[in-house]
């Protein structure tokens, strides 16, 4: 068009004229065309007001061509020289990457709010699927202990090598306990527990084929796997809502990176100590129960494999249930003012003398069911540790939660190793009430380091 348009002249225009009157002129000046009037009549052979008529159209087609051409060169003039219409023709139908990741993210919200699921706190998702991930790691922990039985008639394996078989998932599990926690504070748990996931699952798939090649392949998968499991910030997902987000930054400490580890520091602290003594004394008892007590149904109850698999699952049950019970309790308490430091020897203490308890009352009772009910028991009180030494790293130390995590659960990794291989022998050479002695001896003195030498309070920054 060249700046040149066509213009459509309404019919309200000015251009459309009545007639003219007789005694107007013969044309408008400057138009060719007009007619003289003759007696008073218009001409038939020159209409004189389609020429005056046309002579106007004219005037004004001449008049827009020069409006446009006149606009043409003001808009050049105006635009700056670098304006590509062409780029911005192609940034007009073709958005930027980031306003489609933007649409994208805005698809995604959109979808997730169509089904409800954004008014789901985001604290309660991470809380399921560390709930799922811990699911899956104590299943593929503890099914061993229910192989066995079969496992070690079918190989001929004695209690000392049953007792080897089931420690060694704690040489690999006490590798990384502290490179675990370190990674945790460094790098971050969701990365670190979804490598540990991915592990342990595949080690666990392994075990049977290890099984038939041999003892020794068997016992190298069971220590990856325990490698596996030693590896087991809400507030940047952007999936956090406002007050959830304000709630949980009024709740925790400020998210630097742990960058340098004051290990002499930490180590010189006696409730750090204490953690680590604790642990050991606590899982001495609680890892011969995991791995012990379907043979203990077999053996002394009589149950066959089937049973001994359902009745293994109530203390278990009982655990899960007393746990959140200890939860409530202990945060009653500490909100109606008794301080975290009282809290949490009471909670540890009904761990450590509960479980004691009930396991002197094994060597007194007959009757199956009985001795089901005090197994229960002794996993119920055990779980309100739970809110006793597993919740005290994150009092002492919030920022080295991981690195603190990675010590004392060393110590209970090596009660682990060392009580599972003597339960073997102890089994070998004694009886079921010298091995639950050893545990009620250790819960005892677990309960004496724990009350002196723990503390609630925050003692490293």
């Amino acid at each position: 068009m060249n700046g040149a348009g066509v213009y459509l002249l309404p019919l309200s225009s000015p251009l459309r004229t009545p007639l003219l009157p007789n005694n107007s002129k013969s044309g408008a000046p400057g138009c060719r065309g007009g007619a003289p009037l003759e007696g008073g009549r218009i001409s038939r052979s020159i209409d004189p007001w389609r020429s005056e008529c046309s002579c106007r159209r004219r005037k004004a087609v001449r008049r827009a061509r020069t409006r446009g051409a006149d606009l043409q060169s003001e808009v050049s003039d105006s635009s700056p020289e670098s304006i590509n219409f062409r780029e911005t023709l192609s940034e007009a139908v073709s958005p930027p990457r980031e306003e489609e990741e933007e649409e994208e993210e805005d698809g995604w919200v959109a979808a997730v709010s169509s089904l409800g699921l954004d008014k789901f706190p985001k604290r309660w998702v991470i809380v399921i699927l560390c709930f799922s991930a811990f699911l899956l790691c104590n299943m593929d922990r503890v099914n061993m202990s229910i192989a066995i039985l079969p496992m070690s008639a079918e190989f001929n394996w004695n209690p000392a090598t049953v007792g080897l078989i089931q420690s060694s998932f704690f040489w690999g599990y006490l590798l990384t306990q502290i490179a675990g926690g370190v990674w945790a504070d460094t790098v971050g748990g969701k990365t670190v527990l979804g490598f540990g996931v991915v592990w342990w699952s595949i080690a666990t798939a392994l075990t049977p084929v290890a099984a038939k090649i041999g003892l020794p392949f068997l016992l190298v998968v069971r220590a990856f796997m325990g490698i596996g499991e030693a590896y087991s910030s809400p507030l940047e997902d952007p999936g956090l809502r406002a007050e959830e987000k304000k709630l949980i930054e009024s709740k925790s400490v400020a998210n630097e990176p742990v960058r340098t580890i004051p290990w002499r520091l930490i180590l010189s602290k006696p409730p750090v100590w204490a953690l680590i003594v604790s642990h050991f004394c606590h899982n001495w008892g609680t890892f011969i129960l995991l791995t012990w007590m379907p043979t203990y149904y077999n053996q002394v109850l009589k149950f066959n494999l089937t049973e001994s698999g359902l009745f293994c699952v109530l203390p278990w049950l009982t655990m899960a249930f007393s746990a959140n019970i200890g939860g409530w309790i202990a945060d009653t308490l500490v909100s109606k003012g008794l301080s975290v430091t009282m809290v949490r020897k009471i909670m540890q203490s009904i761990g450590f003398l509960g479980p004691a308890f009930f396991l002197t009352q094994l060597s007194h009772i007959h009757s199956p069911a009985m001795a089901v009910l005090c197994m229960a028991c002794s996993q119920g009180t055990d779980a309100f540790s739970q809110s006793g030494l597993y919740s005290n790293h994150q009092d002492i130390g919030p920022r080295y939660a991981g690195v603190l995590l990675g010590l004392s659960n060393t110590a209970g990794v090596l009660a682990g190793v060392f009580g599972t291989a003597a339960t073997g022998y102890i089994l070998q050479h004694g009886s079921w009430d010298d091995v639950f002695k050893v545990s009620v001896a250790l819960y005892l003195a677990g309960t004496v380091v724990w009350n002196l030498f723990s503390t609630g309070e925050k003692i490293l920054d």
